[in-house]
């Protein structure tokens, strides 16, 4: 059984930075795309960032590029989002996603697998 677990969020003052990781329990696939989306109540889901397992294949949201960065741990079960120069805009609830490819259609949330989410609050 597939299951993602998130951690990492918390509580920051603008400018700031936070750790999200994404742990994959029950590879899904081989080579897989995990995702990460955040989102505020009352607003739909946002693509952050998204990771090819097995493949170097990076993808940027136009908000976060140049302060998050997606990496994946040796070992293809964690995913890190690094987020930096954090802002109040950024306070949502995070999740990681997987499905099989990423491709042109990463940022849409048709994902198969999501985890519970992790709040990440930003203060001015």
């Amino acid at each position: 059984q597939v299951q993602l677990v998130e951690s990492g969020g918390g509580s920051v003052q603008a400018g700031g930075s936070l750790r999200l990781s994404c742990t994959v329990h029950g590879k899904p696939y081989n080579n897989y795309c995990l995702a990460w989306f955040r989102q505020v109540p009352g607003q739909e889901r946002e693509a952050v960032a998204a990771i090819y397992i097995g493949g170097p294949h990076l993808y940027y949201s136009d908000s976060v590029k140049g302060r998050f960065t997606v990496s994946e741990d040796d070992n293809d079960s964690t995913v890190h989002l690094q987020m930096d120069t954090l802002e109040p805009e950024d306070t949502a609830m995070y999740y990681c996603a997987a499905r099989l490819i990423c491709g042109t259609t990463w940022n849409r949330p048709n994902y198969v697998y999501w985890g519970q989410g992790t709040q990440v609050t930003v203060s001015s």
